[in-house]
């Protein structure tokens, strides 16, 4: 049994360096998610779907080093691990995926294992899931109603990304899942988008209003807005000197999941998640920075 089991797709990261050279790393939201919730010894494990090449090997190879149960990794023979490129300037960092026909976007509900599912205490999945091919958004929902109808705990972040869908079904389908949800992930920039809301207090109402019992709204340099419906406590940004901020949201949703299930505070549980969050980004790559280790 796993204390936190992640549906999606892992991605295999290029990252641009000041001299020009990419550091390579692993990627992909939930796989960014298993990685920082594992730091914090929760045992977590992912269901994917990864190709046979080199890329899928030394994503393999950086999860059973980090801990992460690949239980339910499937290595699918011919077929492709999905990368992506990060690079640098004046206004952050942008990325450039190759990941068309990847082994993860083919991922079907034949790849869910049921039993997986219900044996664990959280499911946790994201937007990307839903956008990347209409195979994986099909697969994850089949997962999040096998966890709904046994009871498990589950978490969504929407974690919009325009270029795989549009603004209105990225509203409609993760609206929808949210319905189902206890755990609201959202980062602020994509609720304001899905949501049509600009304040923190008026996004956190709408997601409960949705039916999640818990959101924790991040608010990038800001900090964390955080409520479980009886009000809305701000925890602000850590000061950092940011390198990169690939994955500090996906760091962010792994050790406030772990240390939520851990203590049953979520204040506390985003108190830590949020200086995890600003630590993740003092190095390029969205898992390569030094481990924090928060204890509740």
């Amino acid at each position: 049994m796993v204390d936190i089991l992640c549906i999606g797709e892992p991605l295999f990261e290029l990252n641009e360096q000041p001299d020009g050279s990419f550091l390579p790393g692993c990627g992909g939201d939930v796989s960014n998610v298993c990685i920082a919730a594992a730091r914090q010894q929760a045992y977590v494990g992912l269901v994917a779907n990864i190709g046979t090449d080199t890329f899928g090997e030394k994503l393999q190879e950086t999860w059973r080093r980090e801990g992460v149960s690949t239980k339910y990794v499937t290595s699918k023979p011919g077929e492709d691990t999905g990368i992506y490129f990060v690079q640098h300037d004046a206004n952050g960092h942008k990325f450039l995926y190759r990941r068309k026909g990847s082994a993860a976007s083919r991922m079907t509900r034949k790849d869910i294992p049921q039993s997986g599912i219900t044996d664990a205490s959280l499911v946790y999945a994201s937007g990307i899931s839903f956008a990347v091919s209409g195979e994986l958004r099909d697969a994850t929902r089949h997962a999040i109603e096998i966890a709904v109808a046994n009871g498990r705990t589950v978490a969504f972040d929407p974690n919009l990304r325009t270029a795989l869908w549009s603004l209105d079904e990225a509203r409609a389908v993760t609206h929808e899942v949210m319905k189902h949800c206890d755990i609201a992930l959202p980062g602020l920039e994509d609720a304001r988008a899905l949501t049509g809301h600009t304040s923190p207090e008026e996004i956190v109402r709408f997601y409960h209003t949705l039916g999640a019992r818990i959101v924790a709204l991040t608010l990038g340099a800001d900090g964390v807005a955080v409520s479980c419906g009886d009000g809305v406590k701000t925890i602000p940004g850590e000061a950092v000197e940011t390198v990169d901020a690939t994955g500090a949201g996906d760091c962010f949703n792994g050790v406030f999941m772990a240390a939520w299930l851990r203590s049953g505070n979520a204040v506390e549980a985003a108190a830590n998640a949020n200086r995890a969050a600003a630590h993740s980004t003092t190095a390029y790559g969205a898992v390569t920075a030094p481990r924090m280790t928060l204890s509740s």
